[in-house]
C-alpha cells in the first residue's frame, strides 16, 4: 500500500515538473521607452522651470523659460541701428531728388544753347560748359546712389542681426518637444544653463519596448508583427499577462548580454528583438520582463 502511494506521489511530481517546464517563457528581458533629452538652447539664469519627475507633459508646452535681458537689449540697440541708417537713407534721397532737378535745369539750358549755337548766337565754350555741368550732376547723382546701396547693404545686414536675436530669444523658451511622462530632471530654477546643457529626460511611457534575447533555433519562429504574451512580475508569487507585437529582429547574432546568470548562457549567440506593448502603468524602465511565443 505504501508503494502504490509513493508511486503516486512520483507521478504527481513528474507532472507537475513537465507542467512548469511547458510554462517556461521563451526569452527574458527588460523594458525601455524611448528616451529624449531636452537641452537648454541659450546661456543664462533659469527664471522659470516648473516640472517635476513624473509630471505629464504635452507636445509644445512650455515648461520655463532662461533670462533674456541681454539678448532683448542687443535687439533693441541693433533695432536703434537699423532706424538710424533708414533716417541716413532718406536724406539720400532727398539729395538724389535735387541733383534730379538740377539735371532737369541743366538739360533746359543746354537745349537753349544748342539752338543759340545753331543760330550762331553762342559760342562753343558755352556749349562745352554747359555738358561739363551736366556731367558733373551725372556724376554727383552715381555717387549718391552709391551711398544708397551701401546703406541698403547695411539695413539688410542689421535686420538679419535682428532677426538672429530674436531666433535667440524664442530659444530661450525651453518647449517640451513629444508628450510624455518627466522621467529625470537635471537642473533647477535659478541655476545658470548653458547651450547644451541637459534639462530634463522625457519619454512616452503609453507603450513599451521589451527587449529580449532568443536563440537560433528559435528564430524561424519570429515573424515582425507577432503577436506573443508577454509577462511580468504582479507579487511575489505572481505574474501579470498581457499581449505585445514584435516591432523589430536583429538582423546580426551577438553574445548573450551579461545580464544572463549563468556562464554557459553567456556565451551562447542570440538575437536581439524587440516586443511593443501597451502600457497601463504597470510597466517600468528597467522592469525584467518574459514573452511566450504563440505558434499559429
Amino acid at each position: 500500500m505504501k508503494t502504490k502511494n509513493y508511486l503516486f506521489i512520483l507521478i504527481i511530481l513528474l507532472l507537475g515538473a513537465c507542467s512548469n517546464k511547458g510554462d517556461q517563457p521563451d526569452a527574458w528581458g527588460t523594458f525601455e521607452a524611448t528616451e529624449i533629452t531636452v537641452s537648454a538652447m541659450a546661456n543664462g539664469k533659469l527664471l522659470q522651470f516648473n516640472l517635476e519627475e513624473g509630471a505629464l507633459l504635452d507636445s509644445g508646452q512650455m515648461v520655463g523659460f532662461v533670462d533674456t535681458t541681454d539678448l532683448y537689449l542687443k535687439k533693441l540697440q541693433a533695432m536703434g541701428q537699423r532706424n538710424a541708417t533708414a533716417s541716413r537713407k532718406s536724406d539720400l534721397q532727398a539729395q538724389i531728388a535735387v541733383q534730379e532737378q538740377n539735371k532737369d535745369n541743366v538739360l533746359i539750358d543746354k537745349k537753349r544753347v544748342e539752338n543759340l549755337l545753331k543760330a550762331g548766337a553762342a559760342t562753343q565754350k558755352q556749349m562745352d560748359d554747359i555738358t561739363a555741368a551736366l556731367n558733373m550732376v551725372d556724376r554727383q547723382i552715381a555717387a549718391i546712389q552709391t551711398q544708397f546701396s551701401g546703406l541698403e547693404d547695411q539695413i539688410g545686414s542689421i535686420t538679419q542681426q535682428i532677426a538672429q536675436l530674436e531666433e535667440a530669444i524664442r530659444n530661450a523658451y525651453i518647449i517640451n518637444p513629444v508628450s510624455g511622462t518627466v522621467v529625470a530632471k537635471f537642473a533647477e530654477r535659478d541655476e545658470v544653463a548653458a547651450f547644451g546643457k541637459p534639462l530634463y529626460k522625457i519619454a512616452d511611457l503609453t507603450e513599451m519596448t521589451l527587449r529580449v534575447y532568443i536563440s537560433g533555433s528559435q528564430l524561424p519562429q519570429v515573424i515582425i508583427g507577432q503577436e506573443v504574451s508577454v509577462m511580468f512580475d504582479k507579487n511575489e508569487n505572481e505574474n501579470t499577462t498581457t499581449s505585445g507585437i514584435i516591432s523589430w529582429v536583429s538582423p546580426t547574432a551577438e553574445f548573450t548580454p551579461k545580464t544572463i546568470q549563468t556562464k554557459e548562457e553567456r556565451v551562447n549567440l542570440v538575437y536581439a528583438v524587440k516586443v511593443r506593448v501597451k502600457n497601463d502603468g504597470s510597466m517600468k524602465i528597467g522592469m525584467p520582463g518574459e514573452i511566450k511565443l504563440i505558434i499559429p
